[in-house]
């Protein structure tokens, strides 16, 4: 998977600004941007949950989450048998049906990928052409408290090891102080960290960590912010931080990414991620996305789901619609 050069991307968002990405360019940018109707957000994201779907669709839905899985483990006590069983589980999700498909990427620390990409056998990369994408978090994640240069090395080092994917934390603490400048020359800088030997370049997540930027106008500022500095995707969260991914404010996302797309034809991917972890959860954000972006969206390079137990729940769902009953709790790897 290769994402946008950081050179267009600069060019992009120097012709949006109309002047360099500095505090006070980007600061008169985003405080431009209307605020957000919370009230109106939360009310269209209930409507949107009670949205039901054809039991003839169910599997079809079904289906496409997993597809759309970052299968992920982030604990200090991972380690390269973890990362094993994990990426087994991505491969084969239930092998007692081999119609069941991958998910799209397995979730690490850098120091992991290495062996992840040895249980995949080395075929890792774009998941929509079949492959398996090897994400990395970086940038001292989750708190992304360090210095630039650690971050950058800390990117490098996930890229050489064969990471197919960089999931990035902004600085929070930049952001709500007002250094916008700061925190785009940071993504920027990642984005560029990002680019192979080769030319190409890992895609570049950019999570923002909602639940610590508190408002929905944060929200929408950061989301707009991370996309002209060069994200290929938003990302609600690291999964450490409550409240992790919510439905008003994967919608309020979606709706940066549709409005930046109407306005410079690019497409830029969102990734729920952290405390969806039910079937019924995950098929509300399937309608969300259809109903705000369109359906084409509904792939893995434009959206994500980040998780770790929401694959087994979908199993027994998948399970219980091919065999009518539901299986017992052995019937999943416990993760």
């Amino acid at each position: 998977m290769s994402g946008t050069s950081l050179v267009t991307a600069r060019e992009r968002a120097l012709a949006v600004l109309g002047g360099e990405p500095d505090d006070q360019t980007l600061g008169r940018y985003l405080h431009g941007i209307p605020g957000v109707d919370a009230v109106g957000l939360e009310q269209r994201a209930a409507g949107l949950a009670t949205r039901s779907i054809k039991t003839s669709s169910k599997k079809w839905a079904l289906d496409k989450i997993i597809s759309l899985i970052d299968l992920t483990t982030l604990e200090g006590a991972d380690t390269a048998g973890k990362v094993r069983s994990l990426v087994a589980k991505a491969m084969n999700p239930d092998p007692a049906d081999p119609s069941t498909p991958r998910v799209a990427a397995v979730c690490v620390y850098g120091d992991m990928v290495p062996f992840a990409i040895d249980a995949l056998g080395g075929a890792h990369g774009d998941p929509d052409d079949g492959l398996i994408s090897v994400a990395a978090v970086a940038t001292a994640f989750p708190s992304g408290r360090s210095s630039l240069e650690i971050k950058l090395a800390d990117t490098a080092e996930a890229v050489a090891a064969g990471a197919d994917e960089i999931d990035m934390v902004i600085d929070r603490g930049a952001f709500l102080a007002g250094r916008y400048g700061q925190v785009f020359d940071q993504i920027s800088a990642v984005k560029d960290a990002c680019r192979r030997a080769d030319g190409t370049s890992a895609s570049l997540k950019v999570i923002l960590e909602t639940g610590e930027l508190v408002t929905y106008d944060n929200v929408r500022r950061a989301s707009w912010l991370s996309i002209l500095a060069g994200g290929d995707f938003i990302k609600t969260s690291t999964g450490k931080v409550a409240p992790a991914a919510t439905l008003p404010v994967t919608l309020l996302m979606l709706e940066v990414v549709r409005d930046w797309h109407l306005a410079t034809g690019h497409r830029v991917g969102v990734k729920p991620a952290g405390g969806i972890r039910a079937s019924k959860d995950a098929i509300r954000y399937l309608v969300t996305v259809a109903e705000t972006v369109g359906e084409d969206w509904l792939v893995p390079h434009l959206f994500r789901f980040g998780a770790s137990s929401l694959l087994n729940d979908v199993l027994l769902q998948r399970q219980k619609m091919n065999t009518g009953h539901y299986s017992g709790p052995d019937y999943v790897t416990i993760d």
